[in-house]
């Protein structure tokens, strides 16, 4: 199947349909939509699942072959918000601390674009390295961090400490880093009765989220008129460029195809649910609206539809060079 034919029928998915209709309803001024009580309990399923299932399947992995792809994860993480930080001085009417709160949002992760991106991957039936998971929670730090340190200019801003308690103890790190542990120690035997929910239930889950986010995504429309063409630009241009690095240096880090196209969702991916709540804390005279209408008005449907095949395109064709 060709990039493009992968990106039609991507196009025509479930969980991307499901998005559209979420767009539409808000536009059309329907009352559609799930509770917050509702979505904070598909979140907190999501996040979980993702942890145990990657957990159990870390267990295979060895030290030797999980170290190249921690260390890239890492490099990533500093890379994508520094170069975002610094590209964004060409944007006029952008202060100091409005590029550190973007870059900060580019260089965290996105949790519904990763979980797409595995329900894309086992539909597709490619294999990927339980890894992954540890590495969402490996570029969602670093990625934060850099931007506010950037904006803040220098250390001082981890004098906070209900920033720094945000960062490394909130609700996706803890969930993530928790479920992966759960993972490792639990038997094959306790881990299949979870299954039903925890990863069978993943695509139908990702589906009512994708609902509840197309909902919020068309709330945000009207601010588009705010960003300007640079900016929204930005949008999809900054995606491309990180899920090409991602690709690329995951597979020199020995990843597989699967786990290369992993990683480079992770780095092309920006955030819309932990980096808001550590940048409201750190960066409150950031415009906030920006970053948010940019992450979940133009990269997260940029990814959804377009992203997941290229992003395994891209992979696809760094493994054919490298072997």
């Amino acid at each position: 199947m060709t990039t493009l034919e992968m990106i039609s029928t991507n196009l025509l998915s479930v969980p991307v349909l499901a998005f559209v209709l979420g767009v539409l309803a808000c536009r059309f001024k329907t009352n559609l939509k799930v509770s917050e009580g509702a979505f904070e309990a598909i979140s907190f399923v999501l996040l979980l699942g993702i942890g145990l299932k990657g957990g159990h399947a870390l267990k295979s992995s060895s030290v030797t072959t999980a170290l190249p792809p921690v260390l890239s994860t890492l490099a990533i993480g500093i890379i994508i918000p520094a170069l975002v930080f610094l590209v964004l001085k060409l944007v006029k009417g952008l202060t100091t601390t409005d590029r550190g709160a973007i870059a900060a949002h580019y260089g965290s992760t996105s949790l519904v674009t990763f979980t797409a991106a595995l329900v894309f991957l086992d539909a597709s039936q490619i294999k990927y390295e339980g890894i992954v998971t540890t590495l969402l929670v490996m570029m969602e730090i670093p990625g934060i961090l850099v931007g506010i340190l950037l904006a803040r200019g220098g250390w001082a801003a981890l004098k906070n400490k209900t920033l720094v308690h945000e960062i490394f103890f909130g609700k996706t790190v803890l969930l993530l880093l928790g479920g992966v542990l759960i993972g490792v120690l639990t038997s094959e035997e306790s881990f299949a009765k979870v299954s039903p929910l925890f990863a069978d239930a993943q695509p139908g889950l990702l589906t009512l989220f994708l609902l509840t986010l197309g909902v919020k995504a068309g709330a945000s429309l009207p601010e588009f008129k705010k960003l300007g063409v640079p900016l929204a630009f930005a949008g999809v241009a900054v995606p491309v460029f990180a899920g090409l690095l991602g690709s690329a240096l995951g597979t020199l880090a020995g990843l597989s195809v699967g786990g290369a196209t992993a990683l480079a969702v992770l780095a092309a991916s920006a955030s819309y649910i932990a980096a808001p709540a550590a940048v409201g804390i750190a960066l409150p005279d950031a415009k906030q609206g920006l970053p948010i209408t940019m992450s979940l008005g133009l990269t997260f449907p940029f990814n959804l539809a377009i992203g997941l095949p290229l992003y395994l395109w891209f992979a696809e064709l760094f493994a054919g060079w490298l072997h």
